[in-house]
């Protein structure tokens, strides 16, 4: 990386300020990062644009001359192709079958806890955990008169929530690693004391159980609630976003799909995190390489679906490396993003984009109004672009600048920030997961957008007004 002297002023708040700006107007978040890059390394160089973008492409290319970024990037590709793997071997449709065959569920009650309690405990990653439940709970919720939003209300509040609070998956990996591209140490840690003031997510999955526990259904959900009732699982004119993959799953069964297909990889992962942790801690887990960790966990669960599934003589080498393939292809969309980010984190430490801001905020805001600034701002942006990790490439950064450079608790800053992309992702109707939601549910998109929006907006001013309570308490 170039390490040229830049005294930061005004503008060094240009190219993240333009990425955001950007991304809003266009909805593109890599063709935004991209552009924030350039203008970067522009200011950085004092160049020409035609120069920039030379010194852009070479800053992208340094990104990998981080081992700790460059394992990031591995993971979230081999994660896409395990992911693939565990649905084309037959695990997801096991699982559902295991399930379905408990008798568990004998009311209505019991399938809004049941799509609950799926949400909460598939934390792989957030769609898949949007597809499982949705799979899972269509046809209790059908049978039982439950309205298909109210369904879509309850995966969507139990996927990114959830996901965004542990450290063990591929939420975990990409936030530890943006944390690691804005130079601080340990960035584990700091993630994990952010996790009890992460007030967004913890609010919307208590909101979410006591809705199920209290029936409470706020205006548009109640009008939906009492059209299903009447025996309409749509209203007129909807047009439901369905998957068929997922329709067909039901039909696809077979006596080889098996649970263990899916819970076996999983549990291998969530195991291997911790002791991948300890092993490259020196036995110090505090002390562990999260990106190592987590590349270790992930390939650890990619053997074992692959043993499991040649052993069972399910399909060959030859197949499940086209399965791979073509899964990890699926998120390269997600690896781009980040590493276009990580290069924008570097641009902005060489222009000093976080100590100038930290100047201006101790000079112009409160610090009772910090953490809810943060919260609201990350809101907006994930809102606009319909993504919360695209939200944290742009703030994370940024906000752990601010408060290592006005030497306050980073995890705070973060929790704001994760929280409020959660936020802004859960209440647009261009996120992927409220799409996602949308389809495992089967039912109109803008029909959950609107049912939806009252549930996410209670909690997002419950949260906003805990970080004003922090914000005044704790800095």
């Amino acid at each position: 990386m170039i390490l040229t002297m830049y005294e930061a002023n005004w503008m060094s708040i240009i190219p993240p300020l333009l990425a955001i700006g950007l991304a809003i107007v266009t909805r593109q978040v890599i063709l935004s990062l991209s552009v924030g890059i350039w203008i970067g390394f522009c200011l950085l160089e004092s160049a020409n644009p035609v120069a920039g973008i030379g010194l852009a492409l070479d800053g992208v290319v340094n990104v990998f001359s981080d081992a700790g970024d460059t394992r990031v990037l591995m993971f979230t590709l081999i994660i896409g192709g395990l992911i693939a793997t565990i649905e084309k071997v037959g695990g997801v449709r096991g699982f559902i079958h295991l399930l379905e065959h408990r008798n568990w569920v004998t009311n209505g009650k019991r399938a809004q806890w049941l799509a609950y309690a799926t949400g909460v405990v598939v934390f792989i990653e957030s769609n898949i955990t949007l597809l499982i439940a949705g799979a899972i709970s269509r046809p209790l919720f059908d049978r039982y008169k439950i309205s298909r939003e109210k369904l879509a209300y309850i995966i969507d509040s139990t996927s990114a929530p959830i996901c965004v609070l542990i450290p063990l998956n591929a939420w975990g990996a990409v936030i530890i690693s943006l944390l690691g591209s804005a130079e601080i140490e340990n960035p584990i840690d700091i993630f994990i004391y952010a996790i009890p003031f992460n007030l967004y997510p913890i609010v919307v999955i208590l909101f979410c159980a006591f809705v199920i526990f209290r029936d409470v259904d706020i205006g548009p959900m109640e009008k939906a609630q009492k059209r299903t009732e009447a025996g309409d699982l749509l209203w007129p004119n909807a047009t439901p976003m369905v998957d068929p993959a997922i329709l067909s799953q039901q039909a696809d069964h077979s006596d080889a799909d098996k649970a263990r297909f899916m819970i076996v990889p999983i549990v291998v992962m969530v195991i291997s995190m911790p002791l991948g942790l300890y092993v490259s801690g020196g036995g110090d887990i505090s002390a562990g390489s999260g990106s190592t960790s987590v590349l270790w966990a992930v390939l650890a669960a990619l053997v074992t679906s692959w043993g499991l599934t040649l052993q069972q003589g399910r399909m060959g080498l030859e197949e499940l490396m086209q399965i791979f393939l073509k899964g990890a292809g699926g998120l390269l969309p997600v690896t781009m993003i980040l590493l276009f980010a990580l290069a924008l984190g570097d641009v902005a430490n060489l222009l000093g984009t976080g100590a100038y801001v930290a100047q201006l905020v101790q000079e112009s805001i409160p610090l009772a109004f910090l953490l809810p600034l943060l919260f609201i701002i990350s809101g907006f942006i994930a809102f606009a672009i319909g993504s919360s990790w695209g939200t944290f490439a742009i703030m994370i950064p940024l906000a752990i600048q601010i408060s290592v450079s006005i030497d306050l608790n980073s995890s705070l800053f973060l929790a704001a920030v994760l929280s409020g992309s959660v936020f802004g992702d859960h209440a647009s109707p261009i996120s992927d997961t409220t799409v996602v939601a949308s389809m495992a549910s089967a039912t109109d998109h803008i029909d959950h957008v609107r049912t939806q929006l009252p549930y996410a907006l209670i909690s997002g001013v419950i949260a906003a007004f805990g970080f004003l309570l922090l914000s005044m308490f704790l800095l």
